[in-house]
């Protein structure tokens, strides 16, 4: 029972961020009792796919984790193996993938600064909304992002889960000439990321502090990409062969992400803030003045302005890209060569959300014996919910639609890619069969013992029927079905199970009559040969309806008109039929209607 004092703000589904997440907070009195972003999407089952898989095929496999940052899967996936098989790549291989890697920056910052958090600040609902009214900002907006997708497609060849990238390199190098002709337009964009960080200076931040430890890569000399040391603001430093040690992941019951922590105990935040506030002084000198007049000292804590920091991290990465565009050297050839050996490797680089950990046990074989994945979202979690509860905890005094709001926005300064962030779990998948009894339809579950998935498909019983041969062209048609050659609607085949409404006409008279059903379990398809699972005698077999009784015989529309029609070769209807059942049948036989 919910005491009268009790406040709960429930989001079921949030909206501007990547994937399946909702919100929860509970209030009690002038407390915020539970505060949690509840991650319901499905597991994604990577880890499991990647198992027995060859070692240069997870670049291909983890870059479909995510579509919007591809490349940081495929650069610590290569990093980690070519690590498992004592190969390092350095000179302009190295470069190339920093280049790409500035790409996939560009455009994922350039996304979220631009259709998924500033509408927060300016009190648009949406992305769509804000573009009606301020085009001129979303189009600079698009523009930054397609110079930052114009560098993924020439250097990986596509935009999206780029297909040049493989372990050791890179299956083709670009010409120079590709490479230059992407200067005139990165220079374009280094104006509007210029004033995309003075823009954002101008919003309003609320006053709020993270409490959490800050952890990222960190490499003198250099802003870390694609390489570094992990460290944290506490002052713990330690390779990417460490991460096993330090980082701790557990299972909570309300998400399909694992929860991170230090082994110590602490949560961490990993990110913008955690790079920006561990590396500032490695800026470009352009960055460093960005950041500086848009209010920005050596380090930032408040989650609200990552916004900013994620501006000025655009500039960065697209002075960094015209940089390495200006000293670029075809690598020849594209790729080192790295033969497999036994071995466990360790990758880590710096997503646009955060550092990305990538683990690979390699057989002598080539094989992949296990693989872990800890994306950024992950190791946020924890980190986002405890900030959450701090953000709210200050504001109760606000009404329940805006506080709501505020809350809402507060996970969205994350940026949270909740798809990247799902688990593989342990399933138990139980199926369901239609049991058919006198009194209509009832429904029998039960575990399969083998494990195996048998596809059930409704289909009209007028189609199986003629599926059996009684006439030639029945007979062409189940061998254009055997050929793969042969599309069907699937219907039910009781008009009580027509949940959906598939089926348009009207029949008329009595209930459905069905024949007294036979022991044994229940219902599946009909049909099929002998020795077939759904064929006559099989454990599935069910009996059939009259076929007065079966849906679509009566008068009305019918769902099919227009598979006969294609059936027929396009020639018009002749109409509804005026009647039905055993007497036009009888009447009619011998004389062949379109079905």
């Amino acid at each position: 029972m919910t005491h009268k004092n009790d406040r709960v703000l429930s989001v079921k589904e949030l909206s501007r961020v990547e994937g399946e997440g909702a919100l929860y907070l509970r209030a009690s009195g002038n407390r915020v009792e539970e505060a949690r972003l509840d991650i319901y999407e499905p597991p994604r089952f990577f880890e499991a796919f990647l198992r027995g898989r060859s070692y240069t095929e997870p670049p291909d496999i983890t870059a479909r984790i995510c579509g919007i940052c591809p490349v940081a899967y495929q650069m610590s996936a290569c990093q980690a193996i070519e690590a498992a098989c004592g190969v390092t790549v350095e000179g302009p291989i190295a470069e190339l993938r920093r280049l790409l890697y500035c790409g996939e920056w560009i455009e994922s910052h350039a996304l979220h600064i631009y259709l998924l958090h500033a509408p927060d600040f300016l009190g648009y609902r949406s992305g769509i909304e804000m573009a009606a009214a301020r085009r001129d900002l979303i189009e600079r907006g698009l523009a930054l992002k397609k110079a930052g997708n114009a560098i993924m497609e020439v250097v990986g060849g596509r935009a999206i889960h780029p297909v040049n990238v493989r372990v050791g390199g890179f299956y083709r190098a670009p010409a120079p000439a590709e490479l230059a002709a992407l200067t005139a337009p990165l220079r374009r964009a280094l104006d509007d990321a210029l004033a995309t960080a003075t823009w954002v200076a101008g919003f309003d931040f609320p006053d709020h502090a993270a409490q959490a430890d800050l952890l990222a890569l960190s490499q003198p000399g250099t802003y870390p990409i694609e390489r570094g040391t992990v460290q944290t603001r506490s002052g713990l430093a330690f390779p990417a062969a460490g991460w096993d040690e330090h980082v701790i992941e557990e299972q909570v019951p309300h998400s399909t992400a694992l929860h991170a922590h230090l082994a110590g105990g602490g949560r961490y935040l990993t990110g913008p803030l955690a790079r920006y506030s561990l590396n500032s002084r490695w800026l470009s000198p352009l960055a460093r003045e960005a950041a500086r007049a848009a209010g920005l000292g050596p380090a930032c804590d408040n989650p609200f302005r990552s916004i900013i920091v994620r501006a000025v991290e655009t500039v960065y990465a697209v002075e960094e890209a015209l940089r390495l565009i200006a000293a670029y050297e075809p690598p020849d050839p594209p790729a080192a060569e790295v033969p497999p050996r036994a071995g466990t490797g360790h990758g880590v680089t710096e997503a646009p959300r955060g550092t990305l950990y990538h683990r690979y046990e390699i057989g002598a074989d080539g094989l992949i014996a296990s693989a872990r994945i800890v994306p950024p979202t992950s190791q946020n979690q924890a980190a986002i919910e405890a900030d959450l509860r701090a953000f709210a905890q200050a504001r109760l005094g606000l009404d329940d639609a805006e506080l709501t709001r505020q809350c809402e926005q507060a996970i969205r300064n994350y940026d949270p890619c909740i798809s990247c962030s799902a688990h593989f779990l342990d399933l138990t998948v139980e199926r369901s069969l239609f049991d058919r009894t006198d009194g209509g339809s009832r429904v029998r579950s039960w575990q399969l013992a083998s494990g195996g998935d048998r596809h059930r498909q409704r289909v009209p019983p007028r189609r199986r029927s003629r599926a059996r041969g009684h006439r030639p062209a029945a007979r062409a048609r189940a061998g254009r079905r055997a050929a793969g050659d042969y599309r069907r609607r699937a219907h039910p085949a009781d008009r009580r199970l027509d949940r959906g409404r598939a089926r348009r006409g009207r029949r008329r008279g009595p209930g459905p009559r069905v024949r007294a059903a036979a022991p044994g379990p229940g219902p599946s398809l009909r049909g099929g040969s002998p020795g077939h699972r759904s064929g006559p005698g099989s454990q599935f077999a069910r009996l059939r309806p009259r076929r007065g009784d079966r849906p679509g015989h009566g008068l009305g529309p019918d769902a099919r008109a227009a598979d006969r029609a294609r059936h027929r070769g396009g020639r018009p209807d002749p109409g509804a039929r005026p009647d039905s059942g055993r007497g036009r049948r009888r009447r009619d036989r011998g004389r062949r209607h379109p079905r």
